[in-house]
């Protein structure tokens, strides 16, 4: 006997926060991928969906001018940045990467529910600030000559998420892995952009590192309440979609600056930035 596929999730009704994910998750117009607009307020209660049932979409909808490929885009070595059209085609890649973490934000907000309500305001907000964080990228890209959609992308996050079985996992992965790598990677270009004169994508950069502060900062407190326990390091790696080892979730130099504001302990900062590389998958793509 076969067993049927399940049902492909329904919209949410008009006018409420988890319409408003649904929108920006499946809309394939890049007008409307970029602009969604304000959601609902999410202070007001009729604006949340009464008893919604989990939805658990599996891959957004992409615009025409997106052209999604099967291998990330290769990362410009530092000393390339001087050329405007190697700056231009980083700021693309992390466009593309904010755009992501929107959509998985908002994901989150309809697979699960059944969370707190203050935890589901907390990724409605952190939608709306990858998006901001998008736009900053797109328009100094667009000061250096090139659009969105100039380059091939790859939803390498979207190809792992949805596996979350539930919102410690998406904690653990999105807040603490993608976020908390983030941290390294925005200051890291940061400098690469210093080094080549360019101060204005420099200063976007920075942003961005300091207000991912304020993204793992709620993950480590989430992780923990979910989990019942303190953040360790085992717990932490375990809960990693495999094959992805910690390695992966870092940059290096580690910035234990930016990690010790957001809350994480000392003794967790020393295993990740002792973690080895050698489980890491043969194609070391995007992170």
């Amino acid at each position: 006997m076969q067993i049927p596929s399940p049902s492909p999730p329904t919209a949410p009704p008009q006018d409420t926060i988890e319409r408003w994910c649904w929108d920006l998750i499946v809309c394939d117009s890049l007008d409307g991928k970029l602009s969604p607009g304000a959601p609902p307020k999410a202070s007001i209660d009729g604006n949340w969906e009464a008893c919604a049932p989990a939805r658990r979409l599996i891959a957004p909808g992409r615009p025409a001018e997106l052209v999604v490929g099967e291998r990330s885009p290769k990362a410009p070595r530092k000393g390339a940045l001087v050329h405007p059209e190697q700056r231009a085609r980083l700021l693309h890649t992390l466009a593309h990467h904010e755009l992501q973490a929107a959509e998985l934000f908002a994901w989150a907000l309809l697979a699960f529910p059944e969370t707190p309500l203050a935890f589901r305001r907390a990724l409605l907000h952190l939608a709306q600030d990858e998006l901001r964080h998008l736009h900053l990228y797109l328009d100094h890209m667009q000061t250096l000559g090139h659009s969105f959609g100039d380059w091939p992308v790859r939803d390498w996050f979207w190809q792992r998420v949805p596996s979350s079985p539930d919102a410690l996992h998406f904690v653990a992965f999105v807040g603490l892995g993608l976020e908390g790598a983030n941290l390294e990677h925005a200051a890291r270009f940061a400098e690469w952009f210093r080094a080549a004169g360019d101060e204005i994508g420099a200063q976007a950069l920075d942003q961005v590192e300091r207000e991912e502060i304020a993204h793992v900062t709620p993950a480590h407190n989430w992780f923990e309440r979910f989990s019942g326990k303190k953040l360790d390091y085992d717990r932490w790696a375990d809960l990693l979609p495999k094959p992805l080892s910690p390695a992966l979730l870092r940059g290096l130099p580690l910035n234990r600056e930016a990690r010790s504001r957001a809350g994480l302990p000392p003794e967790f900062l020393e295993r990740l930035e002792s973690a080895s590389p050698a489980h890491l998958p043969a194609s070391r793509d995007e992170s």
